[in-house]
């Protein structure tokens, strides 16, 4: 089990505006969201000690800490896996503070993933790594984007569960009905109905375009510190309860086709026994999901993953509500990654932080413990977050 519960806590929260072209570089945009979660912080950017993000992030660490005043960088670590590493970072930096490496820690992704490139083209002429290499191997079939190889997975899933578009549809209508109140969200003032979902254009089968996630522009990072120095400053400290990795045997990036199951779910479901154990938590004690949505009906397999619902039950429990700010499980209160924006789940991450505090726009009553996931179809991480008292 580890030893880190607990022990530290984030301190600040920082984003840029979200947007489909940001008009500056990436590497602003990163300085942006650091500066601004050390000001929320009440930290001086001098006191940097430790960065951490993915290895997809295309900004230096030691640009970064260059350009915010830094002077003694003691601890660097980056999380592959593209989404599934979005609480990578702060297990990480969890683990950094509570050994003595470091003391305080910018966990940050900024991407111009809209203006300056896109994730969801097909994948070709690659260097020949040997993830690459399985990538190449499925494109043989045709499966040669993330919405085409995750959308294999779904359908599987509808297989089993007998879960319909329509029902992955009702998680669309939520996300926007979420992002529709929130003025940080891409789709503010725009929600959507099923209609719309189902009249939306096929992007890979079953997945419709409402299923998919945004492609934004825009930068969000958190500073983690000690949980007891978390407690004299500026915001009431959100602690890490726990925060672990999962790539049970046979997972691989958004191709687990090895596996007995290939639904999106038994990543989650090594993170969530993990989670579980190092919080000494069950579902019962979460208030709050952030449940990354990359694509989303992978939403579902996640409920079921994490342990909110039985297997093949997410569908029903989607429909009847409970997934809305006044339900028994509010999810991606801010909208997701379909409403408010793609920063590879970061602003997932803000979010959880905001309704710790009681600071969410679309704030949920009582909460004290919020799970937060990555992406799932992929290894994966997750975190539980929570506050005292």
């Amino acid at each position: 089990m580890a030893d880190f519960a607990n022990k530290t806590a984030i301190a600040g929260i920082g984003a840029t505006e979200f947007s489909k072209n940001s008009g500056r570089s990436e590497l602003r945009l990163a300085v942006e969201a650091t500066l601004t979660a050390l000001a929320d912080a009440g930290i001086d950017p001098s006191e940097v000690d430790g960065m951490s993000s993915f290895t997809m992030d295309n900004n230096s660490e030691q640009e970064i800490f260059r350009a915010i005043g830094g002077r003694d960088l003691k601890f660097f670590t980056r999380i592959p896996q593209g989404g599934g590493g979005t609480c990578g970072p702060l297990q990480q930096a969890a683990m950094a503070i509570s050994t003595g490496v470091a003391n305080i820690v910018v966990c940050y992704r900024a991407m111009n993933e809209r203006s300056e490139y896109r994730f969801g083209t097909p994948m070709s002429g690659l260097p020949p790594t040997s993830d690459n290499v399985v990538f190449a191997y499925h494109g043989f079939a045709g499966l040669m984007t993330p919405a085409a190889m995750i959308g294999m997975m779904m359908r599987r899933y509808m297989h089993e569960t007998g879960a319909t578009s329509r029902d992955f549809a009702n998680y669309s209508v939520v996300a926007r009905k979420h992002a529709a109140t929130n003025p940080n969200a891409f789709f503010y003032g725009k929600p959507i109905t099923v209609e719309d979902h189902q009249a939306s254009r096929m992007i890979a089968d079953p997945l419709r375009l409402l299923d998919c996630c945004q492609e934004s522009d825009g930068g969000v990072a958190v500073v983690v510190v000690s949980a007891e120095r978390a407690r004299a400053l500026r915001q009431k400290p959100v602690l890490i309860r726990a925060a672990a990795q999962g790539s049970p045997a046979g997972t691989l990036g958004l191709a687990s086709f090895y596996r007995a199951d290939i639904s999106p779910r038994d990543e989650c479901a090594a993170a969530a026994r993990q989670l579980y154990e190092t919080a000494r938590m069950t579902p019962k004690d979460i208030q709050v999901a952030i449940l990354y949505d990359h694509f989303g009906p992978t939403v579902l397999t996640s409920l079921e993953g994490y342990g909110f619902c039985a297997r093949g039950e997410a569908k029903d429990f989607i429909k009847g509500g409970n997934i809305e700010v006044d339900g028994t499980l509010p999810v991606n209160t801010h909208g997701g990654q379909l409403g408010e924006a793609y920063i590879h789940g970061m602003n997932g991450v803000a979010e959880a932080v905001r309704q710790l505090r009681g600071q969410a726009v679309n704030q949920v009553a009582g909460v004290h413990n919020v799970l937060v996931s990555a992406g799932s179809g992929v290894p994966t991480s997750a975190a539980i977050l929570g506050i005292d008292g």
